[in-house]
């Protein structure tokens, strides 16, 4: 498996962080986690397409885990006529038809390079074949319990409180070739996701909140600072654990500083703090 870090920040905007967004290569097949805002551009700066991506899973339906979902979709549309397998909590259906369906936000677009004599004239010289269909991927609706099984790779969904009852929420873990990953999206700890990660290769655990920071009590028990999510990966026998969400003031030196130190003491050296374009194998 190989990791393409394509967004590590927050809703924030930030030109060293896009929003969430994982690009993971297994056994032949590309899965983009989360496709927030700025990971388009992060997948063209890693060096590939929109029609590159084989499977799209998105966790919960923020913002800032899906903003860019449109622009995926489309762009692989326009370029290859082809979309990714989407899969995501509800209400992904609704939100795809407001974007691609006859009444959509996209409609207008779709009308003027479908039916438009000059838009027809450049899809036919790119090889594509009239009448041009409009963007139609497959999208499934799916809840905390999913397990997705391809060739050579196994997917596995949990719960994870975050923004629930407004949203439902989810961590991934991937199984291929007797290696693991697991992306906890945006989480608080849970007895869930502590089965999810046991013994898992790669835990990559978001961090909202830097160490020795306090917000609000709600939001501090939702969001656990990197001293805390270090303990829970290493009683849960993580190998590997990567820091990702990081917000705008904690990117300072002695943010990280104080953030790879608890690491340190609560897990090992075997872990640190992801940035936009980083690529890991596991």
């Amino acid at each position: 498996m190989k990791l393409t870090v394509l967004g590590s920040g927050s809703p924030e905007p930030y030109a060293r962080r896009a929003s969430s967004g994982y690009l993971l290569e297994v056994a032949g097949t590309r899965i983009l986690l989360d496709c927030g805002g700025g990971v388009y551009s992060r997948l063209l700066e890693a060096g590939y397409m929109p029609e590159d991506v084989d499977y799209l899973f998105f966790t919960h339906l923020h913002s800032d885990h899906m903003m860019d979902y449109g622009r995926l979709i489309h762009g692989a549309w326009e370029m290859a006529g082809n979309s990714p397998r989407v899969f995501g909590p509800a209400p992904l259906a609704h939100i795809n038809e407001r974007l691609f369906g006859a009444d959509g936000a996209l409609a207008h677009d779709l009308r003027a390079r479908t039916e438009f004599e000059p838009s027809k004239e450049v899809w036919r010289a790119r090889g594509g074949v009239l009448p041009r269909p409009w963007p139609a991927p497959e999208v499934t609706e799916i809840a905390p319990g999913f397990v997705y099984e391809a060739d050579g790779w196994r997917l596995t969904a949990c719960e994870v409180p975050h923004a629930q009852p407004h949203l439902i929420c989810m961590a991934f873990r991937v199984d291929a070739g007797g290696k693991s990953f697991v992306y906890a999206g945006d989480a608080g700890h849970c007895e869930a996701l502590s089965t999810l990660a046991q013994n898992v290769d790669l835990l990559l655990h978001w961090c909202y909140r830097g160490e020795g920071e306090t917000v609000t009590p709600m939001l501090d028990r939702l969001s656990p600072t990197p001293l805390e999510t270090a303990r829970f990966a290493k009683e849960a026998c993580v190998k590997r654990l990567l820091l990702t969400h990081f917000r705008v003031h904690m990117d300072s030196d002695e943010g990280h500083a104080r953030a790879k130190a608890a690491l340190a003491e609560g897990f090992g050296p075997n872990a640190g703090i992801v940035e936009d374009l980083d690529v890991y194998d596991i």
